[in-house]
């Protein structure tokens, strides 16, 4: 039987809970967030919107159906650590290569198990997020709070540069009839690149840093604002490209470039409590009166009240009626807050890709 070393989670309020090791041995420091999702721990792991954060899963088996290669969202995993109940160690599907804990081992990826996420979710959800440690180093509480005291809060905190590409590519072969789409990389999923591509759209993809100057010169049908990390309000080099390219190029955005769109017309911004991540949280479409079960992940949101008059509500999330999606159609602009292209999650809300192809072609 293996036995693993003892772990510790502090949270910034004093709050702590003791595991055991997972993945990994050291130290690691972020924003403790929770995910709901019973599958799709890979996607999660490699999502650049989780840069930063400890993500606790709430459902308390981790690790069933093993790992892959192309359950991936990006080139590495991304979360700063990862908190579960239980590792099945032994994974069974004809597509794994290895289990949870030794890919977190191989990228060297800090986590803890033994842990009751219940407990920590419910902790979470009402006192709020905040910063946390985990460490199987160093179990002297003491210790861990002088270097949680170091750490930044979420707040203020702009990591979209600490994600997106360090220089423009092609994400597809450029083929007759297709769309051309400049996607601005804040944190982008390769799910997102996959359905544009599936849409007969050739996608360029741009850093996060690049000018509107830059984007009128390649001069694309359309402009795909990504999701990614951190504080909106920070990436005001991206407000300020947007700005520019407002009524120039019809503009989708997704998650951070949602937020990053409604910025730029004149809206403003806030931080959840303790954010929404999952996929199985219900966004009623207020144009068609349907509610789509959608995922997302997301520690901010729009504030509806500061949205413009040229700026329509489209849907809003049931459980806490925040703001899910806008449109401006003057400016050929768009964007939802959680994420259509599901992965993890259901495909309600796909119709959103063909909704851009037929502005883009209009």
């Amino acid at each position: 039987m293996r036995i693993n070393p003892t772990a510790i989670l502090l949270l910034q309020d004093g709050r702590f809970f003791i595991g055991k090791t997972f993945g990994c041995e050291g130290e690691s420091i972020g924003e403790v967030c929770f995910n709901t999702g019973m599958t799709g721990y890979q996607e999660i792991l490699t999502d650049p919107s989780y840069c930063k954060q400890i993500v606790t899963m709430t459902s308390p088996h981790m690790g069933n159906y093993g790992v892959n290669l192309d359950d991936i969202e990006s080139d590495h995993i991304q979360v700063a650590g990862f908190v579960i109940k239980e590792e099945t160690e032994i994974p069974s599907n004809w597509r794994s290569t290895q289990s949870l804990g030794h890919y977190l081992k191989d990228h060297k990826i800090v986590g803890i198990q033994g842990v009751d996420t219940r407990a920590l979710t419910r902790h979470i959800r009402d006192h709020g997020a905040m910063n946390g440690i985990i460490s199987t180093i160093d179990t002297d509480i003491e210790s861990l709070k002088k270097k949680l005291e170091k750490a930044p809060n979420m707040t203020g905190l702009d990591l979209a540069k600490d994600v997106t590409c360090d220089n423009s590519y092609q994400w597809n072969e450029p083929k007759e009839g297709r769309l051309n789409v400049a996607a601005i990389d804040f944190g982008i999923k390769h799910n997102i690149l996959r359905l544009l591509e599936s849409h007969c759209c050739h996608v360029t993809v741009f850093p996060a840093n690049v000018s509107s100057n830059e984007i009128l010169n390649y001069n694309p049908d359309g402009v795909f604002l990504s999701n990614g990390p951190g504080d909106p309000e920070a990436v005001t080099y991206g407000i300020k490209t947007v700005k520019k390219l407002l009524g120039a190029k019809p503009l989708f955005g997704i998650c951070l470039g949602h937020q990053i769109l409604a910025l730029a017309l004149g809206a403003k911004t806030f931080k959840l409590k303790f954010g929404h991540r999952g996929s199985n949280h219900p966004v009623k479409n207020l144009e068609t009166g349907k509610v789509e079960i959608t995922s997302q992940n997301h520690g901010f949101a729009v504030d509806l009240d500061s949205l413009p008059t040229n700026v329509v509500a489209t849907h809003v999330n049931l459980n806490d009626n925040t703001s899910e999606g806008i449109r401006c159609d003057e400016l050929n602009a768009f964007s939802v807050q959680y994420h259509p292209e599901s992965s993890p999650g259901p495909h309600d809300s796909r119709y959103l890709f063909q909704k851009y192809i037929r502005l883009m072609q209009s």
